[in-house]
């Protein structure tokens, strides 16, 4: 693994300030996990951020009184830490919100009796805000662009790890669930620290439902087979589909699914450019399965932006408003299902560069396995 380049922590609480203005505050309580990480380093299960324009203050208990300094300093985040229970910490962010006049909640994540709650106690005037953030997640660093390719990697050579335990089916039976759990501990063998999400392995009939949930059902020759699965390292994570079919190519209207996913998913991919808008390379992947008869067939978006959450900012939808540029990361997955004959969905995860894409995922899109 060649030498990864550092996550740039420092430069995002100065960031978020800068779009305070906008948002109409003039400091922001992050009850966010996942943002709270971005913002400090800070990895624990509970804590608190409160962000002012002059000063910004991490609190959580004791149970991460060393791993909160420790990862707040790796980070160079310019972040006070109180340490103490929930009376404590509500009195230290008490302290810094009333320095503010118009306090910022995170509306996705914050519970109408927190909100009642904090007004009660504060007697200020809390404003809901959305995608703060989250706008800044979008583009992502270096560090993390790297840590990404990693995870991928991890993925890719899983995945080639025990495909042959699908070819072998037919000889050594093997269910959805045990093939999940191979793929899931070759991710963890090669450096995982976890899976990014619940892997997905759907075979035959249950090819045509997008999420399913691995079962006890036995993969035999002549099945469709989705395996949409992702790794997760040092927080962030990879996303990558493929579906195969067992013991040869596909036949008859499985054939034109397969051959129609893959043109689409392939002009997706080929449209992820700095400067195009989300909801169009929706727009060209839906485009070519309705040419091919098959539009109502299609029921999901595209894609998602993918980082520290496996489903975040930008939504690559027909809703989507964002507009992608370097540094942005989505994927691109179409998909279609027919039930009693089955489905595909093939994905990538794609870093916008400045002259096109980098896709993360590379493991080969050959369908027979």
């Amino acid at each position: 693994m060649s030498q990864m380049k550092p996550l740039d922590v420092a430069t995002r609480i100065p960031k978020l300030r800068q779009l305070f203005e906008a948002a109409g505050i003039d400091g922001l309580l992050v009850s966010n996990l996942t943002n709270i990480r971005y913002l400090t380093g800070f990895t624990g299960s509970a804590a608190q951020l409160v962000v002012t324009h002059d000063d910004a203050l991490l609190t959580t208990d004791g149970r991460y009184r060393t791993q909160s300094a420790e990862q707040v300093d790796e980070a160079r985040a310019a972040v006070r830490i109180v340490i103490g229970g929930g009376a404590e910490q509500n009195e230290a962010v008490d302290h810094v919100m009333h320095s503010a006049e118009r306090i910022g909640l995170e509306a996705d994540d914050t519970t109408w009796a927190k909100a009642t709650a904090l007004e009660g106690r504060l007697a200020k005037a809390l404003v809901a805000t959305t995608g703060l953030i989250e706008s800044l997640r979008e583009i992502k660093d270096e560090g993390e662009i790297d840590r990404m390719r990693v995870a991928a990697s991890i993925a890719d050579a899983a995945l080639g790890e025990v495909l042959p335990l699908m070819k072998d089916t037919g000889v050594n039976p093997i269910t959805e669930s045990e093939f999940a759990l191979a793929l899931d501990s070759a991710m963890r063998r090669r450096g995982a620290e976890s899976v990014a999400f619940e892997t997905i392995v759907a075979a035959g009939e249950n090819s045509a439902k997008p999420h399913h949930h691995p079962t006890d059902r036995v993969i035999v020759v002549g099945d469709p087979v989705v395996v949409d699965f992702g790794a997760t390292f040092e927080g962030y994570r990879s996303d990558m589909t493929r579906t195969f079919l067992v013991g040869g190519e596909p036949t008859g209207e499985l054939k034109v699914i397969f051959d129609l996913v893959r043109s689409s998913q392939a002009a997706g991919v080929l449209a992820v450019r700095p400067g195009i808008a989300a909801s169009e390379i929706d727009n060209v992947c839906r485009t070519v399965i309705a040419d091919g008869g098959m539009a109502e067939k299609f029921e999901h978006s595209t894609g998602h932006g993918v980082g520290l959450d496996i489903h975040e900012a930008p939504w690559v939808s027909s809703l989507g408003t964002a507009t992608l540029t370097a540094g942005t990361v989505v994927t691109v997955e179409p998909g279609v299902y027919v039930a009693g004959v089955g489905g595909v969905r093939i994905e990538d995860t794609l870093v916008v560069t400045s002259e096109g894409a980098e896709a993360f995922t590379k493991f080969p899109k050959e369908v027979a396995a």
